[in-house]
């Protein structure tokens, strides 16, 4: 995560942070680790730093509890490393991505001794953008900007997750059908993995408190209880439907083939199921999507999605 940079009067002189001895690890003070690395959140900037030691604690327990192979944990947005500093304490080995240099920098400094160690890897970078290592499980308070995209970058890999989202995109993310925060985002995300919401957080657990309210959610990955033909033509299909979630499935097919590239929506209509075609996107299981998906490619005559 990233962070407005404000120098500190001891010892900074010439630009960089002081070498210390280490404190042990998993007991660095969050709100001391924002004032060694002379930084401020700055909402305009999406930039909010998770300091409350009782979430920040959690996090790690979260994958602990459920049995997660903690011997490589991934952090993406490590920010001033408070959430590092527990990775450490609960796993064997942890590579922290961090896109801001003044961060990046500040962490090799402050985890010195656990890089020296080998426990510890800090990635300059933009986690959408860098090469990911080998990783066992991702442990991360997400940027909310990028966490879509950077979720799903993340579930294809199929590995334990356990991930801070706004409250919103969390409950969407773990909805069920019929529900009204069910939607793309339930089916994309259930395709790799169940998801489940764990805990709600408020705003006043970060610094600066965000607008609005967060929540934690872990994520198991599993193989759906379907087939598709296509797993791509499926993700542009899903994409396509829902962007009519309340017109009926007939309508929503036929209007959206610019998207999902269908070439005959006409004849995935008059193949499909009429019930089914008389249904709204947001009452459509992910087993009948796949169905559909499946039969639309068979006989939609797909093209390129848009």
């Amino acid at each position: 995560m990233n962070g407005e940079r404000t120098r500190e009067s001891e010892g900074e002189s010439n630009g960089a942070t002081p070498r210390r001895d280490a404190p042990e690890t998993g007991a660095r003070d969050p709100d001391a680790l924002l004032r060694r690395a002379g930084v401020r959140g700055d909402p305009n900037r999406d930039q909010h730093f998770l300091v409350d030691d009782r979430v920040l604690d959690r996090l790690p327990e979260y994958a602990a509890e459920a049995n997660v192979d903690l011997s490589h944990v991934l952090e993406i947005g490590a920010g001033t490393g408070a959430l590092t500093d527990r990775l450490l304490a609960a796993g064997e080995r942890v590579t922290a991505i961090e896109r801001d240099p003044d961060l990046a920098a500040f962490l090799r400094d402050e985890f010195a001794a656990e890089i020296d160690d080998g426990r510890l890897t800090v990635v300059e970078g933009d986690a959408l953008e860098v090469e990911l290592p080998e990783f066992t499980a991702s442990v991360s308070n997400l940027p909310y900007g990028p966490s879509s995209e950077l979720a799903f970058r993340l579930l294809p890999e199929k590995r334990p997750l356990v991930l801070m989202f706004q409250r919103e995109f969390a409950e969407r993310m773990a909805a069920e059908p019929g529900t009204d925060d069910y939607g793309r985002l339930s089916v994309t995300a259930g395709h790799y993995a169940d998801a489940e919401v764990v805990e709600p957080v408020p705003k006043e657990a970060f610094s600066p408190p965000p607008a609005v309210q967060s929540a934690v959610v872990r994520t198991t990955p599993r193989d759906p209880d379907y087939e598709v033909d296509d797993e791509d033509f499926f993700m542009a299909f899903l994409k396509a439907v829902f962007t009519q979630r309340r017109k009926t499935m007939r309508n929503a097919v036929r209007n959206t083939a610019h998207i999902s590239g269908l070439g005959d929506p006409d004849a995935v209509v008059e193949a499909a199921d009429e019930d089914l075609m008389s249904a709204r996107a947001g009452n459509v299981t992910p087993a009948e999507f796949a169905d559909l998906a499946t039969l639309a490619y068979e006989v939609g005559e797909p093209g390129d999605p848009q």
